[in-house]
């Protein structure tokens, strides 16, 4: 399989139970990749792609995912707004539990580093945005000589397009600038 990621971007987050879950119950992982190594440092997560192919050296670093780690309370309901009526003299608390979410935040060189079996691991990468209920992936990359464009958001894939333009500015026309050579403020 070949294959490349030129850009990618990543507001994932998922609670940490369901990425452990997803890789325990031993997901169909591409061709290229034997496992995945997952690590914690603190609070970072860092999924490695471990390969079985003698012609990927054992010093060649592989792809890796790289997540953050964050605690966040999770209410049963949705909890009084500060500022709200306050009617009532004893306060209920409201059920919640504390909840660990792994953050696949940033752009490619922060979520998905190293080159070696790169997109192997971004498919591992759009797999698990597709279990996710918040965030967003987008990426460009190229599959057997073609770009594909994606975007899940929410856990739904949605449909991408990758468009060439001349100029990211417009119409390439570069008239939306200043023109210094014949600017009447700047004295010869």
């Amino acid at each position: 399989m070949s294959g490349r990621v030129f850009r990618l971007h990543s507001t994932l987050e998922l609670p940490l139970e369901d990425v452990e879950d997803y890789f325990e119950n031993d997901p169909d992982l591409p061709p290229e990749i034997d496992d995945v190594d997952i690590t914690r440092r603190n609070n970072t997560l860092i999924f490695k792609a471990e390969s079985d192919d003698e012609s990927i050296s054992k010093y060649t670093p592989t792809a890796q995912l790289k997540a953050s780690v964050t605690e966040t309370r999770v209410y049963e309901e949705e909890p009084p707004r500060a500022g709200g009526p306050q009617w009532m003299d004893e306060e209920e608390e409201i059920p919640s539990e504390l909840v660990e979410f792994a953050c696949f935040k940033g752009d490619r060189e922060t979520v998905l580093q190293n080159s070696a079996l790169q997109y192997p691991m971004f498919l591992v990468l759009r797999e698990i945005a597709l279990r996710s209920e918040k965030g967003t992936l987008t990426a460009i990359t190229e599959d057997d000589g073609d770009l594909r464009a994606t975007r899940i958001v929410e856990g739904e894939e949605r449909p991408a397009t990758v468009e060439v333009v001349e100029s990211p500015q417009g119409n390439g026309e570069g008239n939306g600038g200043v023109n210094w050579r014949d600017n009447e403020f700047i004295s010869d």
